[in-house]
C-alpha cells in the first residue's frame, strides 16, 4: 500500500499533555481532527491506531444487523486486518480533545507455501537402486563363474 503523506508534527508543541505525547510517533501517519483518508491496499495488512481514535468505514455490501455495518470506531492500540483490495475510509474522531490521530500500516508477511513432495524424491532413489541391482547381478554372475571354475579345476584336476 502506498501512502503519500508523511508524519507531521503539530504546529503548537504544547497544546495539551495528550497531544504533546503524540507529537511525533515514528512509523505512523498523522490524520488531523476531522480529516479523512481513503485506503485501498494492494496487499493484505494490519491497520493499527497508535494514538487517538478513528472512525473506519468499509465499502461494499454488509451482512447482518445494523450494528454489523461497515462502520467501526478503532481506538489506541486496536488493530484491524485488511484484505488486499478492500476499500476503507478512515476519519480522525477525537471529539473530546480535537487532537490528531496517528495510525500505522504493516503488510502481512507473504504466506509460505508448503511444497508438495516431488516425484524426483522417489524416481532418483529408484534409478540408483536399479543401477545397484545391475552391478550386483553382474558381480554375482562373475562370482558364480569363479566358483564354478575353481570347483571344476579341483574336481577335474590332473592327478
Amino acid at each position: 500500500m502506498e501512502l503519500q503523506t508523511r508524519p507531521q508534527t503539530p504546529r503548537f508543541a504544547q497544546q495539551s499533555t495528550q497531544q504533546s505525547a503524540a507529537a511525533s510517533l515514528p512509523g505512523t501517519w498523522k490524520l488531523s481532527h476531522g480529516r479523512a483518508i481513503t485506503l485501498q491496499p494492494r496487499e493484505a495488512g494490519t491497520f493499527k491506531v497508535a494514538h487517538g481514535q478513528v472512525w473506519v468505514t468499509w465499502d461494499g455490501p454488509h451482512n447482518g444487523a445494523g450494528n454489523q455495518s461497515g462502520d467501526h470506531f478503532v481506538s489506541t492500540g486496536q488493530t484491524l486486518r485488511v484484505r488486499a483490495g478492500e476499500r476503507l475510509v478512515v476519519e480522525s474522531s477525537n471529539w473530546t480533545h480535537r487532537s490528531p490521530s496517528y495510525f500505522s500500516w504493516e503488510p502481512l508477511p507473504a504466506p509460505v507455501r508448503a511444497t508438495a513432495p516431488r516425484i524426483s524424491a522417489v524416481t532418483q532413489p529408484l534409478a540408483d537402486l536399479r543401477v545397484a541391482v545391475s552391478f550386483g547381478g553382474r558381480a554375482l554372475a562373475r562370482l558364480a563363474a569363479g566358483v564354478a571354475a575353481l570347483a571344476w579345476g579341483t574336481v577335474f584336476a590332473p592327478a
